[in-house]
């Protein structure tokens, strides 16, 4: 067996250069082991288990739709925002959701506090030759992996992940 512990997963902070998206990740699925570059599947697991915090009036990413990824949500604490194609909604502490792929979606921080909460997928974009490509509605985009945790971001030539979002 495995075990780690949050308070020793250390935080990784992802932004956008003009500050409009913001988040911080631990990534518990590698802390106990997941090798997201390998092409072993018993190494890469079978699902990603990582806690994000998004800061106050930040939001984690560009609304997308993942091609073969299945996300599930489950809401720590805060409050956030969250946008599908029906519309946007509140969600709060104990709050639980799903994202299958193809449904497109958006969350961010619209309170006074961190915005926090787990989320688990079932076949994430990082890593090898397998994975998941996201395609950005609002901006035409499509995102794909490469190799390990390199992605390439075209809208009709390759452009920046940000490029039209902020």
């Amino acid at each position: 067996m495995r075990k780690a512990n949050l308070k020793d997963i250390p935080e990784q902070e992802r932004k956008s250069p003009k500050g409009k998206f913001g988040r911080f990740m631990k990534h518990i699925s590698i802390a106990l082991g997941r090798e997201p570059e390998s092409l072993d599947l018993s190494k890469r697991h079978p699902f990603d288990l990582t806690l994000v915090r998004i800061p106050k009036g930040k939001f984690l990413c560009p609304y997308h739709a993942h091609a073969a990824e299945s996300e599930l949500y489950l809401v720590v604490s805060g409050r956030g925002s969250v946008r599908d194609k029906d519309g946007t909604i509140e969600v709060g502490p104990g709050d639980a959701f799903l994202f299958q792929p193809g449904e497109a979606h958006q969350l961010w921080n619209a309170s006074d506090e961190d915005f926090v909460y787990y989320v688990i997928a079932d076949n994430p974009r990082s890593g090898g030759t397998t994975g998941d490509s996201c395609y950005y509605p609002d901006s035409g985009k499509w995102a794909v992996t490469t190799d390990g945790r390199d992605e390439v971001v075209v809208k009709g030539t390759k452009t920046d992940y940000f490029d039209g979002e902020e």
